[in-house]
């Protein structure tokens, strides 16, 4: 063996036990440092915390900032970065670098090492979590239901099969700062700009900027203001836009669209897809229950089943679902078909664990139980929400935070809060005899809020609140982009 690859100081006995190989992650290194090319083969691969050695966990992690900045990441250029590393300095300090560098396997093997690297560090992070879960399991204790102990070691394991890591632990500012560059640089060569995963409504993506990763957007309304359909319409856009490819982060998936999961709480999987249906193949939902179609409204609705028929979307209508078994159906969903959006109809039908004193902190659990999904998954997750009766006791209807009901929590894990709301389903119960003197009054304004509705943004983390204008088709249950007075006929606002 020469000098390049002598080992490193032993470690201590419990952690000389973990399966590593300091030659392979020493030679890989030498490699990567001769020849930056090499960083494109295994960057889909090798992460910084798979090294064992921490002090190439840090050699790495300098050297890929460099790569990706596209300046040369070599033993000299990355010297002025180590020199003061107290772990570096142990190894004797920057001319280890070097010793690195004389140490490089060939390209065309490069990719092999990394496997082995990774493979490695998984196998480390199985033999933790291993002990983690039966450490747990033999504590008896009567607060720690197995069934939880089964959830979190679910979630661990998902994590580590997804990341490579059970526990994420904390991340360096170079590594944020990076992912969130190469977040807005997706977002700059995306026809629209968006950062996210598009609604299918352009004057809602516009406020927006799309569905965000890891963002808990809470869609809110009164009863018959039409949030379920907006939820079944965006997610019918998402899941009918959905193309597969390679993204900005090298990783195979959705680069237009995307999976989605939905659950439907309040109805049955049958009654969501025949709304789905009503929208594509433009029959009223009333004449689909009744089965009261002409010939070729039937023939468009069979047309529109076949076409929708490998629509990614999936639909779970199991009532009273607690916010663990959500957590592990959505892993679970990732895992075996892909996951990009989860919708949630509604969070006030879900259930806690059960610990909580009342309902307000049932509540609270529950949405910083989707807020988690939401990181962990790093996906969109939006929940409906129901609002209190004290916007009906108001003059002026259109809702806001303070009517969200049962918890103040909802408005504080949120990201983003929207409210649906259609003037025209209040003006019509005003409606006054038409011998009436207000009854011209009232028809011009029922003329100017026919068909159209309100998304209010009374809430949003990354951007600007506002009102957004869209139209209403009642028959179909169909919300659209409203044309605008200024595009005219020839506009294309629909």
């Amino acid at each position: 063996m020469n000098d390049a690859t002598l080992p490193i100081q032993a470690q201590p006995a419990n952690e000389d036990a973990l399966p590593h190989n300091i030659e392979a992650e020493q030679q890989l290194l030498g490699a990567i440092l001769t020849n930056n090319d090499i960083y494109d083969r295994v960057a889909a691969i090798m992460k910084p915390e798979h090294f064992f050695e921490p002090v190439h966990q840090r050699i790495y992690e300098v050297a890929i900032a460099r790569i990706q900045k596209n300046a040369l990441a070599s033993p000299v250029t990355l010297k002025a970065f180590l020199e003061d590393d107290e772990g570096l300095k142990e190894l004797g300090g920057p001319a280890y670098l070097a010793r690195l560098a004389g140490a490089a396997i060939s390209a065309y093997a490069a990719r092999d090492y990394a496997q082995m690297i990774y493979e490695l560090a998984v196998r480390r992070e199985l033999i933790r979590l291993g002990g983690d879960i039966s450490a747990r399991a033999k504590s008896i204790d009567v607060q720690d239901d197995p069934k939880e102990q089964i959830t979190a070691a679910e979630q661990k394991l998902y994590n580590l099969a997804e990341q490579g890591q059970a526990d994420k632990g904390f991340v360096s500012f170079l590594k944020a700062v990076t992912e969130a560059v190469q977040s807005a640089n997706a977002a700059y060569k995306r026809d629209g700009g968006l950062a996210g995963v598009s609604t299918g409504l352009r004057d809602l993506d516009k406020k927006l900027g799309g569905l965000h990763p890891s963002d808990l957007l809470i869609l809110a309304g009164r009863p018959s203001m039409g949030k379920t359909s907006l939820a079944t319409n965006i997610a019918f856009n998402i899941a009918k836009a959905y193309k597969r490819g390679i993204r900005h982060d090298g990783v195979e998936g959705a680069i237009e669209g995307g999976v989605v999961g939905f659950f439907s709480l309040e109805m049955s999987a049958e009654q969501l897809a025949a709304r789905i249906l009503s929208e594509a193949s433009e029959v009223p939902s009333e004449q689909i229950r009744r089965g009261d179609m002409t010939e070729a409204e039937f023939r468009r609705f069979v047309e529109a089943a076949k076409a929708l028929e490998t629509c990614p979307l999936y639909i779970d209508d199991t009532p009273a679902l607690p916010i663990s078994q959500v957590a592990a159906r959505c892993r679970r969903l990732k895992r075996t078909h892909g996951l990009d959006v989860v919708i949630v109809d509604y969070l006030q039908l879900l259930r806690g664990t059960g610990k909580g004193d009342n309902r307000v902190q049932e509540i609270a659990e529950i949405s910083m139980g989707l807020k988690a999904i939401a990181k962990e998954l790093n996906i969109p997750v939006m929940a409906l929400s129901q609002l209190s009766r004290t916007v009906e006791s108001r003059e002026d209807k259109r809702p806001q935070l303070s009517d969200l009901r049962e918890s103040g929590s909802i408005e504080q894990d949120a990201d983003v809060v929207m409210f649906v709301y259609r003037d025209e389903y209040y003006h019509e119960r005003l409606k006054p005899p038409e011998d009436d003197p207000s009854f011209v009054e009232w028809m011009q304004k029922a003329e100017r809020v026919h068909g159209k509705a309100e998304v209010i943004l009374g809430k949003q983390r990354h951007g600007p609140i506002g009102t957004v204008e869209v139209a209403f088709e009642g028959r179909f249950t169909r919300f659209s982009d409203l044309a605008q007075p200024w595009q005219g006929d020839g506009g294309d606002g629909f």
